[in-house]
């Protein structure tokens, strides 16, 4: 499959309220979405950004997997985004990753925002992930991940068409956002798609959205803007790879390596 339909969900995300961010998402895809490939959900799409040690955790056999599960039937579309899922005692910002035959993959934020706590009440995750769908590698990040190049460099070990990157990523660094998403598709030869949520959180911080998707120059394929709604783009594989052939800087590209105490 050349072509892939992304679909970009930029909305305002109720305080901790899992059930009410459910139904006003599901209208929100009702109304805006019509045909599509894959939906993009902002980071912690159930509570907004949360790093309250007293919030209910949800877990993998709950009621936002069942949901994810349901939307993907419906829209036959894969379907991501993050929430904060508790597994055998311990908490992570994990983002699932969920196709219409029911299956889920997940990767879990490596990079936890110490600037809000969440290194003190998450678990980082250990592992990158890259995901097959419709004939397309993809590479899922989250918010704070975004800022470290050398997690997510394109190699031959870590081979990717398209970064997934759902945040909640405040109005006062905006500038940064978009640089960032720019900077990881130029770097990579790839497609960069970020969704991120717009108004005022439950600790009064402002969010303004530009929900984006770029192509592997750096162009902007699609800007949310700071409005509510749903936003589709197609992007084509074809013309990655045609790019990366016309401009192979990869090939002159440094070798780095993470460090083998990435478990510790």
């Amino acid at each position: 499959m050349s072509e892939l339909k992304i679909s970009l969900i930029q909305t305002n995300l109720p305080w901790q309220k899992a059930s009410d961010n459910r139904e006003l998402l599901e209208q929100l895809l009702d109304t805006t979405i019509d045909s599509t490939d894959l939906i993009l959900l902002p980071e912690m799409f159930t509570c907004s950004f949360d790093s309250d040690k007293n919030a209910i955790p949800e877990h993998m056999a709950g009621a936002t997997v069942d949901w994810m599960r349901l939307m993907a039937v419906s829209y036959q579309a894969a379907i991501c985004g993050t929430i904060a899922i508790t597994e055998n005692g311990v908490r992570y910002n994990r983002l699932l990753f969920v196709t219409p035959e029911g299956k889920v993959q997940h990767y879990d934020k490596r990079h936890l925002f110490r600037m809000w706590g969440e290194d003190k009440r998450y678990m980082p995750g250990r592992r990158q992930v890259v995901i097959k769908w419709r004939n397309w590698r993809i590479l899922p990040l989250v918010c704070y991940d975004l800022r470290f190049p050398v997690w997510c460099r394109n190699t031959e070990d870590l081979n990717y068409d398209l970064i997934l990157c759902p945040a909640n990523w405040p109005a006062s660094r905006t500038q940064a956002w978009q640089a960032l998403l720019r900077a990881r598709a130029i770097e990579n030869l790839a497609y960069v798609a970020g969704t991120n949520r717009i108004g005022k959180d439950g600790s009064g911080i402002e969010f303004s959205g530009s929900s984006m998707v770029l192509d592997p120059a750096g162009k902007v394929l699609l800007d949310a803007g700071d409005q509510m709604g749903g936003y589709t783009v197609s992007i084509n594989r074809e013309e990655l790879l045609d790019f990366r052939k016309s401009f192979p800087f990869h090939h002159d590209a440094d070798a780095f390596l993470l460090a083998s105490s990435m478990d510790d």
